[in-house]
């Protein structure tokens, strides 16, 4: 654990992620969001992708922060545009949602079928269903271009 937080005081962000999560999980320190956003975005400014969804996710939740549907979208999208599928998912439903966001049926579907494809199996499934209430809610035309969209998305 010293070895860690050496790491991650030198700023390295793959060492600052971890000690973060470990904060957030509490494993082998006591619990403690904040310090868990501490280093969450000390990694996520550098551009970690996971560290970025898991800051969006604690805005996203309120936890230790106050509720900001905002920021949680600014991260999640970081986190999103580099192919984190977790992110791509969160997002997706905030746009069905309006949260953070003008409500968005093409956006939301558009971030919820990248997700499916980024993502295993196990999650997949979920995603697709997600996807497929989102499309209950569209036109045919509008599934069309949100197709479009992750398309245009993927060859970036």
């Amino acid at each position: 654990m010293n070895q860690f937080r050496l790491l991650a005081e030198q700023g390295d962000p793959l060492a600052q992620f971890n000690l973060g999560g470990t904060y957030y999980q509490g494993q082998g320190v006591p619990q403690d969001y904040t310090e868990a956003i501490k280093w969450y975005r000390l990694a996520a400014e550098q551009g970690l992708a996971a560290a970025q969804f898991s800051l969006g996710l604690m805005y996203h939740e309120g936890k230790s922060v106050p509720q900001d549907f905002e920021e949680a979208v600014k991260w999640a999208r970081l986190a999103a545009e580099q192919g984190n599928a977790s992110a791509q998912s969160i997002l997706g439903g905030m746009y069905f949602l309006g949260q953070g966001v003008p409500q968005n049926f093409v956006h939301a579907y558009m971030w919820l079928n990248i997700a499916a494809e980024n993502s295993d199996s196990d999650e997949q499934n979920k995603i697709i269903e997600m996807r497929n209430f989102v499309a209950e809610n569209m036109t045919a035309s509008q599934i069309h271009r949100a197709q479009k969209l992750a398309d245009e998305m993927h060859r970036k």
